[in-house]
């Protein structure tokens, strides 16, 4: 059998020229994220924001690179560093020209897959300076005589997981051709809407609606370890459930709710299971994208919203429906001046619990080729189910625990980091089992699926 060399990896830039250059405040979902980032310490690579595709067939190197420049001028954020300015503040910085990093990995025809995962799983663990350098990095697999896989790897700061998906629909477009003439809002001109007479209603009055709910919660999720120190490190579990990817949105259309409002109320009654607070108190991560222009861009526009439930010993299904409308309040009010909030937030005499954080990313961090869920019994879904504790994460700050829906190959995942002093391993594994365990037996009770 022939030995086929692979040649090592060709490290080069995508340079760029022409944009707009410009300068001014960074808006609230940059300095939210910079603010979250910077106390991570080495832990800062976890959030950046990573995703890829396949190319049916060899694409020349120089056209792909085309399509990463095309990028590059179209959104501003791709080529905006931040500054510190006054008071705690940023300024972000467009720049006109600059030179994007380019990793190429050479690979045999039948092993590309497995070398993109291998790439994405290397540059995803360096950390982005967000001052210094390009918030962008992109990573390609050639074999075959040309490009077979690209993969984006983004600072937070320049992205949330909604314009990555945004950022993959335009490279894919572009990449074989060009794209329709958009009216995008950049980050600039988004900056100036938020100090507006507009943009400063929307953000008084998204404080006042926190600041309402902060004064309602219970005074601790936990109150059997209230006032215990922080654990020295953080587990991370991950419950991969082929169940769940087949029940989560049956039970949300039969329920006429959201996907995410299913997960929240499964997420509040499992939490009430083992803290015995009957009552939830989320920050959830909100989208954003409303204002015109929005839609379309490739920046950093998420925030947490604040959503509050209270009486979760309730049936399943009463409680699906009354999360969809916490939840929809918690979205309205989840645009505004973080570094404002905190400030209002530091001056009251006492809060609630306000340290448990749920994302849905389900369809918003794109995976790198998942399949759907496989059709199979639902039942017999369920004995796939694994748990498995791949790292521990160093303390965060104002974190009891961290909850993310996101994609997998045929399943979806409930990835989540906690405090052991507040959730120790045991009731980790109960929390997420009992969230897998709601959803799946509401879907069974349906009998819209093959049990």
């Amino acid at each position: 059998m022939a030995v086929v060399e692979i040649q090592a990896d060709r490290r080069s830039e995508v340079t760029f020229s022409g944009g707009r250059a410009g300068s001014g405040p960074a808006t609230w979902g940059q300095q939210a994220i910079w603010d979250v980032v910077r106390n991570l310490g080495t832990d800062a690579a976890r959030y950046n924001v990573s995703g890829g595709m396949p190319l049916p067939s060899p694409v020349p190197a120089d056209r792909v690179e085309a399509a990463v420049r095309s990028l590059v001028l179209l959104h501003e954020s791709l080529r905006t560093r931040l500054r510190s300015a006054h008071d705690g503040r940023l300024d972000q910085v467009v720049h006109a020209s600059g030179g994007i990093p380019l990793v190429t990995r050479f690979a045999a025809g039948e092993a590309v897959t497995e070398a993109a995962y291998a790439l994405r799983d290397e540059l995803l663990a360096v950390p982005f300076d967000a001052t210094r350098e390009w918030p962008l990095r992109v990573g390609v697999v050639h074999a075959g005589g040309g490009i077979r896989y690209v993969v984006f790897f983004l600072s937070h700061t320049a992205s949330d997981g909604w314009g990555l998906r945004n950022l993959l629909a335009d490279f894919a477009t572009l990449v074989h051709g060009t794209l329709p003439r958009r009216d995008l809002l950049q980050p600039l001109e988004e900056a100036a809407f938020q100090t507006s007479d507009r943009g400063r209603r929307r953000d008084a009055a998204a404080r006042r609606s926190w600041l309402s709910k902060l004064g309602s919660g219970p005074a601790s999720m936990f109150p059997a370890r209230a006032g215990t120190a922080p654990a020295a490190t953080f587990p991370n579990a991950v419950l991969n459930s082929p169940a769940l990817g087949l029940a989560l949105d049956r039970v949300a259309a039969d329920l006429s709710v959201t996907p995410a409002s299913v997960v929240l109320a499964a997420a509040a009654a499992s939490a009430t299971r083992i803290t015995g607070v009957d009552e939830a108190v989320f920050q959830v991560v909100v989208n954003n994208r409303f204002l015109p222009g929005m839609a379309d861009g490739v920046t950093t526009i998420a925030q947490e919203g604040l959503f509050h439930l209270t009486g979760t010993r309730v049936a399943f299904p009463d409680l699906v429906r009354r999360t969809f409308g916490a939840a929809m309040s918690a979205q309205r009010h989840a645009y505004y001046d973080k570094l404002a909030l905190d400030r209002d937030v530091a001056a009251l005499d006492s809060t609630c619990d306000h340290s448990c954080f749920v994302n849905d990313q389900r369809g918003l961090m794109p995976a790198l080729g998942f399949a759907a869920p496989a059709p199979a019994p639902l039942r017999e879904a369920l004995t796939r189910t694994t748990l498995t504790w791949p790292v521990e994460h160093e303390p965060r700050r104002g974190v009891s625990f961290a909850l993310d829906a996101q994609d997998a190959p045929g399943a979806l995942e409930l990835a989540m980091t906690a405090d052991s002093a507040l959730m120790p391993r045991d009731d980790m594994t109960t929390f997420l089992y009992g969230i897998e365990e709601l959803i799946v037996t509401q879907a069974l009770d349906t009998r819209a699926l093959d049990a």
